[in-house]
């Protein structure tokens, strides 16, 4: 089981950010071989969904409030160490996002940019395509969004 630790920016150690954001090169830029700027001055803004698993962090979501990223409220960055991926944190970094922003936000309306080989996986936390696939960093993604 993941344990979860949400983060406004002020709260995150410096090992911490290191860690986050070592993991979200690792993944985005390394993995998916994927040149982008990965640190866009979001992450003072966002809350950081935190999972840890014998004290590492193993997956990671970053979430906003509706008007600081979308018109609705977001999650974003959502990621997963590949080596503990069959454990399904996906799933349980999601779902603590989710609730986060009900929690911290009172929203429940959600829009997120997500990969499109991803569509089924979002799905199954009733999210819904909206619109038409797009480019962004040279790999395809869908808006979705969850009411």
């Amino acid at each position: 089981m993941l344990q979860i630790s949400i983060k406004n920016f002020s709260e995150l150690s410096t090992k911490e950010l290191y860690t986050i954001l070592q993991l979200r090169a690792e993944v985005f830029v390394v993995e998916q071989n994927c040149v982008y700027q990965d640190v866009d001055g979001k992450d003072k803004k966002a809350l950081h969904v935190i999972g840890i698993k014998n004290n590492k962090i193993v997956a990671y979501t970053r979430i906003f409030k509706s008007g600081d990223y979308f018109k609705q409220a977001s999650i974003g960055r959502v990621v997963v160490k590949q080596t503990e991926r069959k454990f399904n944190y996906g799933h349980q970094i999601v779902k603590a996002s989710i609730k986060a922003i009900k929690n911290n936000f009172n929203e429940t309306t959600i829009k997120i940019s997500a990969q499109t080989y991803l569509k089924k996986f979002y799905e199954s936390h009733n999210f819904k395509q909206i619109g038409e696939e797009y480019l962004e960093d040279g790999i395809p993604h869908i808006a979705m969004l969850k009411n």
